[in-house]
């Protein structure tokens, strides 16, 4: 296990707003949107997830690293945020499953991080003015000269980035002899969810962000996902246009987060940037087709426009968030076609969405 010499390091807002701490992880200097995570467990899969994405992570939970890296608890292939801010920054851990201490981790994979930050001033700060860039260093300490440095990095407004996170081969998960088959659109998708519909009894067969509909389309599916992914949902003209042909083919579509925005999208309704965004473990949502509550994870920046929804004749309303009545849910109206702005695969988290799955399955019998 790595021990670390806790070097001075520095975390500079774009409003100007300067923390100072320790450095984590790989010493050197990163840049990226700063937003943050109430979520109080599952920080391996935070870090994993490509929907983070050119994002430094700030986790509201004091203690990061206490249970340690288990390699398999992964959802996607190496991490993905651009750095991590967080408090208490544990290289020793407690678990007797885990292979390795976030520090081995971080260093293997060359991540820049800051600990022993006020997170909560940090997200009060973040809360109130808004999702912003940010740059982490612990090898440069002229404020200035971060400044010039943060300045270059482009905002996450207007940003195509799934085609960065995107497989870049086809390839096939779950049991070939499945009694249904998925055509999976990969923006950005989380192993998670692949696990989801192979314990379904779904065979998966996973394509580029780019791929054409008549490339899946070969593949014969009995439905279409369109997965979560990063960056702005308007900025990706290319799915926008396959979603459109899934539509017209008339076979089930289900898409999650990015592939929810994507949906309304390819049904003339306009996303938008939130202040903030949803990113945590126990968002309330109300499913109003069947009057009951759920608990949901949830990563998103981006979101459709309510209004738009609510005036479109195209689609109708599922899911709404009990927070800030924002649209979670949304099927297009005549065809096999919903989705959800969360994650109902949520690991961890909370299961009271998984139920989706189940639907979309069926929408393929």
């Amino acid at each position: 296990m790595s021990y670390l010499i806790k070097l001075p390091a520095i975390l500079l807002l774009a409003d100007g707003t300067v923390f100072y701490g320790k450095a984590a992880g790989k010493i050197g200097t990163t840049t990226g949107e700063i937003c943050f995570n109430t979520g109080m467990t599952g920080y391996q899969e935070i870090f994993t997830d490509p929907s983070y994405f050119g994002q430094i992570m700030v986790t509201t939970n004091a203690h990061i690293g206490n249970y340690g890296i288990r390699k398999e608890e992964v959802e996607s292939g190496h991490i993905q945020i651009a750095g991590l801010v967080c408090k208490n920054y544990n290289i020793a851990y407690s678990r007797k499953q885990a292979d390795e201490s976030i520090q081995d981790y971080f260093q293997e994979q060359n991540i820049v991080s800051i600990s022993d930050i006020d997170t909560r001033q940090l997200v009060r700060h973040i809360r109130d003015k808004g999702a912003m860039n940010a740059i982490i260093s612990s090898e440069i300490t002229d404020i200035e000269e971060l400044k010039k440095k943060l300045a270059e990095v482009p905002s996450m407004d207007g940003l195509e980035l799934s085609s960065q996170v995107s497989t870049t081969e086809t390839y096939s998960f779950g049991d070939e002899n499945a009694s249904k088959r998925v055509a999976v659109l990969d923006l950005g998708v989380k192993k998670n969810i692949l696990r989801n519909f192979s314990e379904r009894d779904v065979y998966a067969k996973v394509f580029p962000a780019k791929t054409t509909f008549k490339e899946m389309e070969a593949f014969n599916p009995d439905g279409y996902f369109i997965s979560n992914g990063p960056g702005d949902p308007s900025a990706m003209p290319y799915a926008i246009h396959t979603v459109k042909e899934i539509l017209a083919s008339e076979k089930p579509m289900f898409g999650i987060c990015l592939g929810h925005q994507l949906l309304a999208l390819a049904n003339d309704i306009p996303t938008k940037k939130m202040f903030n965004g949803h990113r945590g473990l126990n968002h309330p949502v109300k499913n109003v087709i069947k009057n009951h509550c759920e608990v949901t994870s949830q990563n998103h920046g981006f979101g459709v426009v309510p209004e738009a929804v609510r005036a479109s004749d195209k689609v109708e309303i599922t899911h709404v968030n009990l927070n800030d009545q924002s649209i979670e849910g949304i099927r297009v109206k005549g065809k096999k076609a919903f989705s959800v702005q969360y994650h109902p695969e949520s690991s961890p988290g909370p299961h009271d969405s998984r139920y989706l799955f189940d639907d979309f399955v069926e929408m393929m019998k």
